[in-house]
């Protein structure tokens, strides 16, 4: 399951083929970008090498655990990187999510997330108002711009730009398109997680059948709380944050991934867990960042206005009971 900051790790590839089934479905999986994949697809072809293609130029292009990749470059204090369509695409969404929702979402809230222990380093730092007042100065996303030429100004040399929290979906949408390109009429793609799917299961002649973890399960075991039917053309991302901290050695104080741009600190909230529908991946996994840093009631709000998306929020009520909140759209495809 998706956690509020994915973390990209320096570039390894390892993959895997299965046979093809009676249907012509393959299924490539293996390790990527810090995390797994498991691409099942119809088609008589082997697309793995354009998959690893894509996975190499975000991991360039985007990957804040590579000293040489071209957002490292950037926020290294380097001017002079022109950035690729790929970057081009994530800023431009990042900044029409960042004015939706008000600066809740936030890629340069990057220093806040290293403060705290979760960026490349892993270092966690002394946490105090002053301190986080300190690094807000330089976090807000009105404070880059991208240059007719594509290159990036930042307006304080310490901003630090992460994509992590829409990178990973956008990968997705980068495996659909290929193989849309190819005439692909058929496919289930996942990466860490987080899903796109198009048509059907041919093995089993319905739609894809995915699964929502359960948010209370331990790290020995898997169980899963809900399965929904992914439709053509839909994607799901989900973010939780229930298992993912970094703590502070000497007072014992535990810090949580989901971090309130607004304030600097992390979000103190009941929401276990956010799965959010979309047209594409990239959108859904801001979106179910966004959930994560919203109050539930606030979500339930914005998605009011935002019927484009759908989602499914897991929290648990004054007592500790777990509960669910979903959309009337991702109601109707759950599996009873």
């Amino acid at each position: 399951m998706k956690k509020a900051t994915i973390l990209f790790l320096v570039f390894l590839f390892f993959s895997c083929k299965e046979e093809p089934t009676k249907s012509g479905l393959i299924q490539n999986y293996g390790e990527a970008l810090g995390t797994t994949f498991n691409i099942q697809y119809e088609s008589s072809e082997d697309f793995m090498a354009d998959f690893e293609d894509v996975f190499k130029r975000v991991n360039q292009s985007m990957s804040t655990y590579q000293k040489t990749s071209d957002i490292s470059k950037i926020n290294q204090g380097d001017t002079s990187i022109i950035v690729d369509t790929l970057f081009v695409n994530v800023l431009k969404t990042s900044q029409q999510i960042w004015k939706e929702t008000n600066g809740i979402f936030d890629p340069t809230v990057g220093p806040l997330v290293n403060a705290y222990g979760f960026g490349p380093n892993k270092q966690l730092l002394a946490i105090d108002s002053t301190k986080i007042d300190s690094i807000r100065a330089f976090v807000g996303l009105d404070k880059i711009s991208l240059t007719s030429e594509n290159k990036i100004v930042k307006a304080d040399s310490r901003i630090f730009i992460d994509f992590n929290a829409l990178a990973k979906g956008y990968t997705l949408d980068l495996l659909g398109d290929v193989l849309n390109q190819k005439g692909v009429k058929n496919y289930l793609i996942e990466l860490g997680g987080e899903l796109l799917a198009k048509g059907k299961n041919t093995d089993k002649n319905k739609n894809w059948t995915v699964a929502i973890d359960n948010p209370t399960q331990n790290e020995n075991e898997r169980t899963f709380i809900r399965f929904l039917e992914l439709r053509d053309n839909r994607a799901m991302a989900t973010s939780g944050n229930y298992r993912k901290f970094s703590e502070d050695t000497a007072t014992g104080q535990k810090f949580v991934h989901s971090i309130n741009p607004l304030t600097g600190w992390p979000k103190v909230s009941n929401v276990l867990s956010a799965s959010v529908l979309a047209s594409t991946c990239m959108v859904a996994d801001a979106y179910a960042t966004v959930f994560m840093v919203m109050d539930l009631e606030e979500s339930i709000a914005f998605l009011s206005q935002h019927t484009e998306l759908d989602a499914f929020i897991i929290y648990t009520d004054a007592s500790g009971t777990l509960q669910e909140w979903m959309t009337e759209g991702f109601k109707k495809v759950l599996i009873d």
